[in-house]
């Protein structure tokens, strides 16, 4: 039995990975930790994600949180990242991380966290997201050098960073497979009179509408044919499942910086 502690555990990630480990059988809630101030400290964690109580009080002590899990899952958002990294490389606790929009020394933070626990880190946990970059960096090995891609996400109004982390995961895996530097081909910006689309580079179209949970197609567009990969998110279910399939993945796992690629054998 696994002993799991949620970092921002009353966001809806949160609470939906606290109902979802208590059915489990394979994991048990060891810490809950929330934002300072929340007015929800010191109440259950099972209470407040729509459970009978799981005997775990929430706490703004990450440090708290942590001590004496194997495992803290965190999607919470970058400004706790640095603070959450830490915590856990103090308590000797494994991470999974998937929190989008880390800037470059959380980036590296994370490196150097590698090098003392085991870490899997990934902007979307998805099973069928990562599924969905595997295939991407097939298609584009197989005909990208030949068609105009095009990477199209949707989400949620509420979504504040945009291109998605995931679009910017399967634009990465795609440059890399084609040989190309992605800060040089990612075009983000069509507004007002581009000229002509340049050959080799990869387009991100962005759309925030309603209660959109996550949905991102590629698109591969030749002379004579188009190609088009799909993944549509009906629940943040999907997303949990992935992060405890992670979780148990780290078991007995030495230090190192991991993917879902690695979780799944890719």
């Amino acid at each position: 039995m696994q002993h799991i502690a949620i970092l921002g555990a009353t966001g809806r990630m949160g609470r939906t990975l606290i109902r979802m480990l208590s059915v489990s059988g394979n994991f048990t809630l060891c810490g809950a930790a929330v934002e300072a101030g929340h007015p929800l400290l010191g109440q259950d964690a099972g209470v407040t994600a729509g459970l009978d109580a799981l005997g775990v009080a929430l706490t703004s002590d990450v440090a708290e949180a942590v001590a004496g899990c194997d495992i803290a899952i965190d999607f919470t958002l970058p400004v706790a990242t640095s603070a959450n990294i830490s915590a856990c490389v103090a308590q000797g606790c494994g991470l999974v991380l998937g929190t989008t929009g880390l800037d470059e020394s959380q980036l590296a933070q994370l490196h150097e966290a590698g090098g003392t626990i085991a870490v899997v880190y990934a902007r979307n946990m998805s099973v069928g997201v990562n599924v969905l970059t595997a295939l991407a960096r097939l298609a584009a090995g197989t005909m990208g050098d030949d068609a105009d891609i095009e990477i199209i996400e949707s989400h949620h109004r509420n979504k504040i960073d945009a291109p998605s982390g995931t679009a910017l995961q399967i634009g990465e895996a795609i440059a890399d497979r084609l040989g190309r530097r992605f800060d040089e081909v990612a075009v983000f910006d069509r507004q007002g009179t581009k000229g002509a689309r340049t050959k080799g580079s990869i387009g991100f179209s962005s759309i925030r509408a309603g209660s959109i949970v996550g949905d991102h197609t590629i698109l591969l567009a030749g002379e004579e044919e188009v190609l088009e990969i799909s993944h549509r998110a009906l629940d943040r279910g999907a997303f949990a499942r992935g992060a405890l399939r992670a979780a148990q993945w780290l078991e007995g796992r030495e230090a190192g910086l991991y993917s879902m690629s690695d979780v799944l054998g890719f």
